[in-house]
């Protein structure tokens, strides 16, 4: 029988059952604002939901109501049939729901089996009991995890599997999983989709909140699409394909994203980094005898998991790490005597990773955070105070040229979505970053249309003659953007290589630590790059 005959035997199947989940006219209102609008959505026992909508379209407010960290204004939660108030994530658990957030929730200091059990357990701890519970666990799900092992010292697929693990200790019915592969490997990502699918086969339910339209056409039995705060779709996956799930997200057809422009070996070299070395925040080296040029005009992809250099590499060049060793220069200046706002400006500009944290001040307005890296300097002044009405009118043309959605400069950052803040960002920093622009995660977290819209920012960047340093744990993003490509493990380059020499399945075996030679023993030595 066709496995798509079989899916939809299985979906009819359900319908016949009442919903483990149900939502019936859900409303949240954040002050005037409307996050969810008359949201009704069930849920079965043995199926996999997948979750779809741009930045503020109210997907994770929807399940975080589910999850007990906000409150509905109207509307009705039933499980099994009956229904529930659910006030903290506390009645949820004991509901049988557990989510995995985007940041995981875990104490690095502690332990395995200390995170798997910590609040779960009350009086005398029989820790040895518990090691041996937990391994029993991980056994059952194929998860090879030491439960003594501190949570600091586990790569991060490791810990999300820890984050799986205390979920099925809660002995949860429900999993909702916010972007669950967004720091993977490939065949991490390959692996937990097992877990997915084998999870759902014993009866349980999966939402899946996701981006990535290919992980939702593999593991989701149907798909909700809201727009926002509403739902615009509810379609099994059997019968839709990724183009119409594209168009319901966001409203209209996304053009291809295609553009490809060959960089002369001739062109200038711009960024040139000789045996780098930098030492990360426990004094060990996070980053090791990186040596690359990027060329004016020319886009440089970073691949790699996330924790294996990438943030030490972004921050030395920047000027917020010293070295331990080896030499950076930006058009044959020497980096090392020049500190911060000294990089600033000569030409660098810096999209972090973490936008909130290390891109914008929150509590500020969209003008003061325009003006954060070049308040100092004499652009803005008006005698010896900041020109207020020239900034404001600056933060209008950014407003409007990069199409973020603010009622207007005076505006709080944090009253704007993720992907309106991650616009902000990158128009500031393109006009900081005249000679070079670092981007690091530029799209984390960040739909479709603000996805686009930041690649097509990136690549006229490029076409100006910048050069562009591109850090992404994202392969469709390293493919689409780059014209070399390294790839970082454990803080050393892997290689360098030009975007027709990989394919995905080469590049997630030298993010997991392979050598080159290993995965084609007839491919000609990359694991070191000429100057030149």
């Amino acid at each position: 029988m066709r496995p798509t005959l079989l899916k939809d035997l299985k979906m009819s199947s359900r319908t016949m059952v009442s919903p483990y989940l149900e939502l019936r006219n859900v409303t949240k209102l954040f002050a005037k604002v409307v996050a969810n609008k008359h949201v009704s959505l069930s849920i079965h026992g043995g199926e996999v939901l997948a979750l779809l909508g741009e930045n503020g379209a109210g997907k994770s407010t929807i399940m975080k109501i589910v999850y007990g960290l906000y409150h509905a204004d109207s509307g009705e939660i039933l499980i099994n049939g009956v229904e529930q108030k659910i006030k903290s994530p506390k009645d949820a658990m004991a509901l049988g729901i557990s989510m995995i957030q985007q940041h995981f929730s875990l104490v690095p200091a502690h332990s395995v089996t200390e995170n798997i059990i910590l609040g779960n357990v009350e009086g005398r701890i029989d820790l040895k009991h518990y090691h041996e519970r937990v391994r029993e666990l991980a056994t059952e799900y194929g998860f090879d995890i030491d439960p003594a092992a501190l949570v600091r010292d586990l790569p991060v697929g490791v810990q999300q599997k820890v984050e799986i693990l205390k979920a099925l200790f809660q002995k949860a019915r429900l999993l909702i999983m916010d972007e669950p592969t967004a720091v993977l490997t490939p065949k991490e990502a390959i692996n937990l989709m097992e877990f997915v699918r084998r999870f759902a086969a014993a009866g349980n339910s999966v939402v899946f909140i996701t981006h990535k339209l290919k992980e939702v056409m593999e593991v989701a039995d149907r798909i909700i699409v809201m727009r926002n705060g509403v739902i615009h779709g509810d379609v099994l996956s059997a019968n839709t394909n990724e183009s119409e799930l594209s168009t319901l997200m966001i409203g209209r057809e996304m053009p291809p994203f295609s553009e490809e422009m060959i960089v002369s070996s001739s062109a200038k070299p711009m960024l040139r980094l000789d045996d780098v070395s930098v030492r990360d925040t426990h004094g060990a080296y996070g980053l090791k005898n990186a040596s690359f040029v990027v060329r004016k005009g020319e886009i440089l992809g970073i691949a790699g998991v996330s924790g294996n250099g990438q943030q030490e590499l972004c921050e030395a060049i920047c000027g917020f790490r010293s070295l331990a060793s080896g030499a950076i220069s930006l058009d044959n200046r020497d980096l090392a005597p020049l500190g911060i706002r000294e990089r600033i400006d000569i030409g660098i500009g810096y999209v972090p990773a973490d936008r909130q944290r290390d891109g914008l001040v929150m509590e500020m307005s969209l003008a003061e955070n325009m003006v954060l890296k070049s308040s100092y300097g004499p652009k803005w002044k008006k005698w010896r105070f900041l020109d207020r009405t020239r900034i404001a009118e600056y933060t209008r043309s950014k407003i409007r040229a990069y199409s973020i959605k603010a009622p207007g400069p005076e505006a709080a950052v944090k009253e704007m979505s993720g992907g309106n803040q991650q616009k902000l960002i990158v128009a500031r920093e393109v006009d900081s970053g005249t000679k070079l622009i670092i981007f690091d995660q530029p799209t984390r977290g960040l739909d479709l249309g603000a996805i686009d819209y930041v690649h097509k920012s990136i690549i006229a960047e490029r076409n100006k003659g910048k050069c562009i340093l591109c850090v992404s744990t994202e392969l469709s993003e390293i493919f689409a953007l780059s014209d070399r490509i390294a790839v970082l493990y454990k803080g050393s380059i892997q290689g360098i290589f030009q975007k027709s020499e990989l394919t995905s399945e080469k590049i997630g075996l030298l993010m997991a630590g392979y050598s080159i030679d290993a995965i084609n023993p007839s491919a000609p030595e990359k694991l070191k790059e000429s100057a030149q």
